[in-house]
């Protein structure tokens, strides 16, 4: 039977959610990062439904989410003791907050939260709406994007709703997300007491940041985890990174641009809309607005979304990463090596 989501906010949304949430069902909440699609990490039924209401293949694992640090060991387990210090030391300085870690899976978890992998996607979201939701449960919750399968990730409650609003009976509203992209996922290890990281998505806690706390390795083994499939986060309409050469866009289609920065009148003028993502070249600003700014385009009246490209650092990696994945994924759809978004 199709439902109709409520966007509930405060203490209503908060108590609505819990309640469904105890009873196995499924849930909009918001993150720091995008909004999250959340279920009992425990209840197997729970962890079904949000497969089911995103058409996620189950070969894909999700991300589980806890109020602290304190609850790692109901989810994680550790290889050595250098293996706890280096998590609880990354916990200290990136907890509450977008840093995802890669850690061994606890037995207990059910196996379909990892897609049968030995392997789990922990964070700490700094959310307190999420965190109020997680500490009245008293269990971990597991969380992908509150999206349909590679789709564009939501950052407000009427994205929520838009992709998912027949699918879900309430939607938690908590504004704005603040970070407007996924989390950074590592995956850790140390050898002969040295920590290496390797970064399995780029994500608002840069490469810079991580570095002051071990080496970072380059990707060794293929990792089946959250966020790595060459085509993700897509719109529906054909989207393309643009090249500098404005004599080669095509005149017979109608244009929406994405911009990093106010483009010039001129290159106004040979588009149908324009959404830009900072009028003052901030990354973190582009960042926060892009999901947004891409969703708005994808439903306007253009045939076709060209991008333009942004500088690669801090956290412009992580926008570079997604916009090359939406782009690819407009054009050849989803793949299937790994595995789509989480929070």
């Amino acid at each position: 039977m199709s439902v109709s989501a409520q966007i509930l906010a405060g203490e209503e949304g908060i108590s609505a959610s819990v309640e469904i949430l105890w009873g196995g069902g499924v849930v909009g909440l918001p993150t720091e990062t995008v909004y999250g699609l959340a279920g009992d990490a425990f209840q197997p039924m729970a962890v079904a439904r949000i497969f089911e209401a995103k058409g996620r293949p189950l070969s894909d694992p999700l991300i589980v989410h806890l109020p602290e640090a304190g609850w790692l060991d109901r989810v994680a387990v550790f290889g050595s003791e250098e293996e706890r210090r280096l998590v609880e030391k990354l916990a200290a300085v990136f907890w509450p907050g977008p840093l995802t870690l890669l850690l061994p899976k606890h037995p207990d978890l059910p196996d379909l939260v990892t897609a049968g992998s030995d392997r789990v996607a922990v964070r700490v979201t700094a959310h307190p709406l999420f965190q109020e939701v997680l500490w009245r449960l008293g269990s971990p919750l597991a969380a992908p994007s509150a999206n349909r399968f590679g789709r564009i990730s939501p950052t407000s409650a009427e994205d929520v709703h838009i992709e998912l609003g027949n699918a879900i009976s309430v939607i938690l509203d908590g504004g704005s997300c603040k970070h407007g992209m996924e989390s950074t996922l590592v995956a850790l290890e140390v050898n002969l007491g040295q920590p290496s990281f390797s970064i399995l998505r780029p994500g608002p806690i840069t490469e810079g940041e991580l570095r002051k706390y071990g080496h970072i390795a380059s990707q060794g083994r293929i990792v089946n985890s959250p966020g790595s499939l060459p085509g993700h986060y897509a719109p529906k309409k054909r989207l393309q990174i643009m090249n500098s050469d404005m004599n080669l866009l095509p005149n017979d289609v109608l244009l929406g641009l994405l911009a990093f920065t106010p483009p010039s009148q001129e290159v106004c003028e040979k588009f149908t809309t324009v959404e830009i993502l900072s009028r003052s070249g901030d990354l973190k600003e582009a960042a926060a607005n892009f999901y947004g700014a891409l969703r708005r385009l994808d439903q306007n009246k253009v045939d076709m979304i060209l991008a333009e490209s942004l500088p690669e650092e801090g956290i412009g990696v992580a926008i570079m990463d997604r916009l090359r994945r939406a782009s690819y994924g407009s054009l050849h759809g989803t793949g299937h090596q790994s595995s789509e978004t989480a929070v």
